[in-house]
């Protein structure tokens, strides 16, 4: 890697001032979680707390526990060990919330020495009057690296005023009993939780850096297994600064950033003469950037977590191989067009601006709920920001709590994680034991009870007392919980799909759901009382007989004669046969009336045409295929053919061609629907006869 001479102190001090100085301009928003005081009554309420930013916050649960306030070491910045002060829980005692004052050492030393000594969780009451902020860990250091990765109990700072009130309340005797509840901490507002990590690909930054290195190598499988499912949208951030306007061309920004002195990061070493440099650094964010874009763009966005894993495992700066060739060869192995990364890198020493880079920066503004990113790592879920150890657990809590309840994935409701609550008296909902079907529903935050929906069939009720199948094919399960019995291989039941409730069928009485007794027709008169009849009552009916040669009839309940009803049947049968020929010859008779009227109607045709061929020529008496319409009028120029002689223009007939009508020279002219194809006509005699000549 390139040496550069030392920095001078002036400059040194310049850029780090740049730094501080966007630090301390950020809007920082502070996340909170509710803390309600159940007892005593004069203190009873909802009250504000700030998450504090190390341990594990119970995302998307609760926690209650009692307020003890020590009489020594009430700052914690002692192990309590040393003043015989022990909180551990004693079998069916409450959780114990060890209420401590701010100042003297640092938020996550205090929250450490509680932990050790049984705390279940830690509230920080503030000694100044102020509006709330975030605990925060002190900067790395060997000492503190120790305890601030082991702390698990999750702690909140509280306003002074309120832990004025609550140290009161313990100097009078009061027992306080608190719940802690984390379950709004996040928004859920649908199926779909969207996330975002800033990260580094810096790997030699200390202890944040490992810490961030170890996280992303163990949330791999599970953000990959959510981001498949599409039950998330993650997206990777990576936090750059500018470089100031007087030292653009310094050796040491050209060092540190790249597009002349637009995006820049720290020098991992913190030694601006050795090592890798901050536009290092840069390089390889922008290449991760770009890494996610083109995979994104391929339907594929979770390779963003097999290349940064592979990358820190494969080209770590201690080995020397953080560098292109080693990216390169990382990106070849899972498959990822390496051209498209480059083009969405551009050109890092151009005079311009990266529009990868200048999202980002634009992107570190906090928006909406969410306040400035300006520290490393950052996890923000639902557009708030997390609070607490970026472990695999404590964040999948987290994003666990942004779905919808009921909508949350299996991965979300394994044990490691949450606590079935159905499976402590079925929840407190309803269920049919018999069937195995039950209105609980396990949720990350507790149990819902909602009527389930079964194999297409929906229960409708409470979810709590009462579920009853509704709808078509509900009497399949379970017999929509209606009454049903089986004997002698005939089956009744009270259940019908297309009927609410449960009815007792015919023969039957009762209330449809616990019983049906059968209805003795007999005994109760019901049917069969003719007096020829003989009544047997069977499981649901009865059978019904006549003595003698009679026939029951089981409609009108009456018997009649056997022969009789025979001879009925016999009659109707000859009828049938009469109604049948009297169709026939119907049908037959219109027949006949029709051929008879249309050959009638034949005959007069012929005869009709026969007197008119007498006094005219018809068609049919020469060939006219293609003959052409002719139309009399007088020639043009002569005088008018007299009245007698001319047939005002009229189409006559249809001549063949060269067909010539002869008259007797008045000058009468006969013309075609071709105005060039002429002939004369001429009158034979007064009676306006016309002769063919051919």
């Amino acid at each position: 890697m390139p040496r550069h001479p030392p920095l001078p102190h002036q400059l040194i001090l310049g850029f780090l001032f740049l730094l501080l100085v966007s630090i301390a301009e950020a809007r920082f928003v502070v996340e909170k979680n509710s803390l309600r005081v159940t007892s005593p009554n004069d203190i009873k309420g909802t009250y504000d707390s700030a998450i504090g930013n190390f341990g594990i916050p119970q995302y998307g649960g609760s926690m209650a526990g009692t307020v003890y306030y020590p009489k020594e070491n009430r700052k914690g910045c002692k192990e309590f060990s040393e003043f015989s002060i022990s909180l551990e829980r004693k079998p069916g005692a409450m959780p114990t919330f060890l209420l401590l004052d701010r100042g003297d050492c640092f938020f996550a030393l205090k929250v450490w020495n509680a932990q050790k000594a049984g705390a279940a969780a830690v509230l920080v009451a503030d000694d100044i009057d102020e509006a709330l902020i975030t605990m925060d860990t002190p900067e790395e250091d060997a000492s503190s690296a120790r305890y601030i990765e082991n702390i698990t109990i999750p702690s909140a700072l509280i306003e002074k005023s309120f832990g004025e009130t609550l140290k009161k309340a313990i100097s009078n005797g009061d027992m306080i009993n608190v719940n802690l509840d984390w379950r709004e901490a996040v928004p859920h507002p649908d199926d779909r939780v969207e996330y975002e990590l800033w990260t580094t690909s810096n790997d030699e930054c200390g202890v944040k850096c490992d810490m961030l290195m170890g996280y992303i190598k163990e949330f791999k499988g599970a953000a990959q297994i959510l981001e498949k499912g599409g039950y998330t949208q993650f997206t990777p951030h990576y936090i750059t600064w500018y470089c100031p306007q007087a030292f653009t061309r310094s050796k040491q920004c050209t060092s540190q950033c790249i597009n002349h002195g637009r995006y820049c990061a720290p020098d991992p070493e913190q030694d601006f003469s050795s090592g890798y440099n901050g536009k290092d650094v840069v390089l390889e964010n922008l290449r991760q950037l770009c890494v996610f874009r083109v995979a994104n763009e391929t339907k594929k966005p979770w390779l963003w977590w097999d290349y940064v894993t592979d990358f820190q495992i494969r080209c770590p700066m201690k080995d020397k191989k953080y560098n292109k060739e080693c990216a390169d060869g990382v990106i070849q192995s899972l498959g990822i067009d390496n051209k498209k990364i480059e083009k969405c890198m551009g050109d890092p020493e151009a005079d311009a601006e990266n529009h990868v880079l200048k999202e980002e920066q634009d992107a570190q503004i906090g928006k909406g709920s969410r306040g400035d990113v300006t520290i490393l790592p950052t996890l923000v879920v639902n557009n708030r920001q997390y609070r607490g150890k970026l472990e695999k657990g404590a964040v999948l809590k987290a994003i666990c709590s942004g779905f919808e309840e009921t909508t949350e994935p299996a991965v979300c409701l394994s044990g490691d994680i949450e606590t079935n609550e159905c499976l402590d008296n079925n929840g407190g909902c309803w269920q049919d034991k018999a069937a195995n079907i039950t209105a609980c529903k396990d949720t990350f935050r507790g149990r819902v009870c909602a009527c389930p929906l079964v194999n297409g069939v929906q229960f409708k009720g409470d979810g709590y007392s009462l579920c009853k199948a509704s709808g078509v094919g509900r009497c399949k399960i379970n017999n929509g919980g209606c009454w049903n019995e089986t004997r002698n291989g005939q089956t009744f039941s009270a259940c019908q799909d297309n009927e609410d409730g449960c009815k007792c069928p015919p023969g039957f009485k009762g209330d449809g759901v616990h019983s049906c007794e059968d209805i003795d027709e007999c005994k109760e008169k019901k049917a069969c009382q003719c007096a020829e009849c003989n009544c047997k009552n069977t499981w649901g009916s009865y059978n019904c007989s006549c003595g003698g040669d009679l026939l029951y009839i089981r409609d009108h309940d009456t018997c009649i004669n056997h022969f009789a009803g025979k001879a009925a049947a016999e009659e109707n049968s000859a009828w049938a046969a009469v109604w049948v020929i009297l169709i026939g010859l119907g049908i037959a008779a219109a027949g006949a009336y029709l051929v008879y009227k249309y050959r009638l109607r034949s005959y007069m045709d012929l005869e009709i045409r026969a007197i008119m061929a007498q006094y005219m020529p018809l068609d049919s008496q020469a060939d006219v295929s293609g003959a052409l319409a002719c139309i009399i009028y007088p020639h043009d120029g002569e005088p008018e053919c007299p009245l007698h002689e001319v047939i005002k223009p009229i189409a006559i007939r249809h001549l063949p061609p060269g067909a010539l009508l002869q008259g007797n020279g008045k000058g009468c002219k006969a013309t075609t629907n071709d105005v060039q194809n002429t002939s004369h006509c001429k009158q034979l005699n007064s009676a306006n006869r016309w002769n063919l000549v051919t």
